[in-house]
């Protein structure tokens, strides 16, 4: 089998994904049990994935998948810019990965969770690593 249960039915199973995908776009880090965080770094890799295609195509098959929710609200100095999870997959963590081939996600685990020892993990986005001054000296 090539995916984990998590012990609920498909269409929550669906649910949770999006929603944990959706909110780890928005807060590019989020604090999960392990499984779920391995399973939602499979997901957002393949959202990221489309975002730096950037086609038609692939911005309505990530449209089908991540929650329509806000992603950011910046004020300029005569307006208001408001940005949605899938506008912030497609103009700023594509372009941010474009030099990357896979990989886009790290699970970290942490400790047992209080109360039930569930394993625990942060996921997070890799931040954009600078091509080392180093090696281009060589």
């Amino acid at each position: 089998m090539g995916y984990r249960k998590l012990g609920r039915t498909s269409s929550q199973r669906k649910a949770m994904l999006r929603d944990l995908t959706s909110d780890l776009f928005i807060n590019e880090r989020i604090v999960t049990t392990v499984t779920r965080a391995k399973e939602v770094s499979k997901m957002a890799d393949r959202m990221i994935t489309l975002g730096k295609r950037g086609d038609l195509h692939a911005r309505r098959q990530a449209a089908a998948f991540v929650r329509n929710e806000l992603a950011t609200v910046s004020e300029t100095e005569d307006e208001i810019v408001v940005q949605s999870v899938l506008q912030k997959l497609f103009n700023d963590l594509g372009p941010r990965f474009a030099e990357r081939n896979g990989g886009y996600t790290r699970v970290l685990k942490m400790g047992p969770r209080r109360g039930d020892g569930a394993p625990m993990a942060v996921l997070e986005l890799v931040e954009k690593t600078a091509v080392s001054s180093d090696v281009e000296a060589e």
